[in-house]
């Protein structure tokens, strides 16, 4: 395609990432870089880890998502006790006929909430890997397929240590971006008492439908990034991994870096960032924007980081300061 027919598309579907957002926006004050992250997981078919504070909207906010672009919704609460077949599913049998029959669980949705996925234990976690991976379910022996779009949002209470279970380290990393949600302004939680006050947070419509959503993603595919823009990528990237080889003195404060999974949702955050924006085309701007929630759950910093109070998020905002940009 030419840049003029992206930029034509772009501006097309950029309409209907309007609406979409303008319905959430009707529940969620302030809290755009929030809102700005779950459509461009929306648009990429990423999933997305939201960390905050209890009481920050987070499971509104998805739940606002899901009803604003008509597709199938469900709420998992994640408990100590929940078993993998309270999420996938399981075979049961039916004294009428005299056959087993399966029974598919509440994963079989589009838009998945799992609320406070650290409080369930690990065998539970695990059971999202190949749903989140390969889109796809492995019940009685059978492959059952996910309907499309499929997306995983989790959130996290960080506060809390005990009766939870951290995600392991290769789960964690499925996640397209961890977004960490933080409190509203004096003046948006005015106006946050007074839309729950007047039952604004319950009038809302569905925007577009699913189909819509299929051609914006075509849209964001076809935005076009320029090779320095690629480049500029896999720089932040193997930074983390190789401090000194970018003249950087941060090797002793990471002990693992990013793995060629970021450089790849780099890349796709940033078209879909741009497309958000409007442009048919990647700016460096687009990279720094969203490679904080791309790279801070994917760096491990060593124990001398965590001695100094240093955490994931100032080596970003080093890196970004450092990496030469085109």
């Amino acid at each position: 395609m030419e840049i003029q027919e992206i930029t034509q598309e772009v501006e097309k579907q950029n309409v209907v990432i309007r609406q979409v957002m303008a319905e959430v926006e009707k529940v969620i004050v302030g809290q755009k870089d929030l809102l700005e992250r779950l459509m461009v997981g929306l648009l990429c078919d990423g999933h997305l880890l939201l960390e905050g504070l209890p009481g920050l909207a987070k499971t509104t906010a998805i739940r606002t998502l899901a009803a604003a672009i008509d597709v199938g919704f469900q709420r998992i609460q994640f408990t100590p006790d929940l078993l993998p077949a309270d999420i996938l599913g399981t075979q049961i049998f039916r004294p009428d006929t005299g056959q087993f029959v399966i029974r598919k669980g509440p994963i079989f949705n589009n838009i998945i909430l799992a609320d406070e996925i650290n409080r369930a234990p690990a065998k539970v976690q695990s059971a999202l890997l190949e749903a989140m991976s390969e889109r796809q379910i492995t019940l009685a022996g059978k492959c059952f397929e996910l309907e499309k779009p499929f997306m995983v949002l989790a959130t996290q209470n960080p506060i809390e240590q005990e009766g939870t279970y951290p995600l392991p380290e290769a789960q964690v990393d499925r996640f397209m971006l961890k977004i960490n949600v933080t409190y509203p302004t004096e003046a948006q939680e005015k106006e946050i008492m007074n839309r729950v006050r007047q039952g604004v947070t319950e009038n809302v419509c569905s925007a577009v439908s699913s189909q819509s959503i299929d051609e914006a993603k075509k849209a964001v595919q076809a935005v076009h990034m320029e090779e320095k823009i690629t480049d500029y990528i896999i720089s932040l990237v193997r930074a983390t991994r190789d401090p000194a080889a970018y003249g950087l003195d941060s090797q002793n404060l990471i002990r693992y870096g990013a793995s060629p999974r970021a450089s790849i949702y780099l890349g796709a955050a940033a078209r879909a960032h741009a497309c958000i924006n409007g442009r048919a085309y990647v700016i460096p701007q687009d990279v720094k924007a969203m490679a904080p929630d791309v790279l801070r759950h994917r760096i491990m910093v060593s124990y001398e980081a965590e001695a100094e109070g240093i955490d994931s998020d100032q080596l970003i905002k080093t890196l970004l300061e450092r990496i030469e940009v085109p």
